[in-house]
């Protein structure tokens, strides 16, 4: 851990800083749908004399700036919004219903243009910057995409940085950790065929509700007893759907799953013991 100082030309340009974030904040993009948001990136970088290069990842943005033979750095922020419905009352609230920076990545973007113009302007380096505007990190894949699209090809890094903002975190100061840092995230879409009827009569259906309890309840056992305390492992079941009306056991229930873990061996486990569990 270390504490945050601010160079004074970063300083300088704070409050117009500050309203670049209240103005991406205020106009949310999902995934993939980014097209306002990196409009804006290239614009601004532009002005600062880095070379763009857009749709890299269909909404993805990569910014370069060369002075001299040298390494190679990639700096990544991501773009994208989340399909919720805002209900802060802030003055720059989200102005698209059903859409809103939950998740930070106004304030990733607008640290990473920050960046962007001290190293323009005042930083004094020899080699090659790459500023990554990634697209859909929200369970779009945005990052694989913009690798298939050939990403670090064309843009060769020797080494990439990221942050993430954490909240609760102290203001003015940045954590470190050894080893991996951010979770694996899968989604587990799981799907439970029964047999509908009226619920006057249960005895003649197959209510795939009640086993979509039984399942929420199992999970809980998997962290618990089967991953070492010493690990990382969660499960969270974020929706459940299953019929239209209180007096009708419907035929079938899906439930969706939130699945992370920090090594790839407990993200294994992890899978097993879902499988196991939802077919057993």
């Amino acid at each position: 851990m270390g504490n945050l100082l601010v160079l004074p030309e970063i300083a300088a340009v704070h409050h117009e800083m500050v309203s670049i974030r209240h103005h991406i904040h205020a106009h949310p993009e999902l995934g993939f749908n980014e097209f306002a948001t990196s409009h804006l990136v290239a614009k601004l970088l532009t002005e600062w004399g880095y070379q763009i290069t857009r749709h890299i990842g269909q909404t993805g943005v990569v910014a370069t700036l060369q002075r001299g033979v040298g390494k190679s750095l990639g700096l990544r922020a991501d773009m994208d919004a989340l399909p919720i419905e805002e209900t802060s009352g802030l003055p720059y609230a989200s102005t698209h219903s059903g859409v809103m920076h939950a998740c930070g990545h106004d304030g990733h973007t607008t640290m990473l243009l920050a960046a962007a113009r001290y190293l323009a302007l005042h930083s004094d380096f020899t080699g090659t910057l790459h500023l990554i505007f990634q697209p859909a990190e929200e369970g779009g894949g945005g990052a694989r995409v913009m690798i298939e699209d050939g990403l670090f090809e064309r843009f060769p890094c020797d080494a990439v940085f990221a942050m993430h903002n954490v909240p609760g975190f102290p203001v003015g100061q940045l954590g470190f950790a050894s080893g991996p840092f951010m979770c694996s995230a899968d989604t587990v879409n799981i799907t439970l065929h029964g047999h509908g009827g009226h619920g006057a009569v249960p005895q003649h259906t197959v209510d795939p509700v009640v086993v979509c309890a039984a399942i929420v309840m199992s999970l809980q056992t998997i962290v618990s007893r089967n991953i070492d305390p010493q690990e990382t492992a969660i499960i969270t079941v974020g929706a459940i759907q299953a019929g239209l009306a209180s007096n009708v056991i419907p035929a079938t229930a899906t439930m969706t799953l939130s699945v992370r873990a920090l090594n790839a061996d407990v993200r294994q486990r992890l899978e097993n013991r879902i499988t196991a569990l939802v077919y057993e």
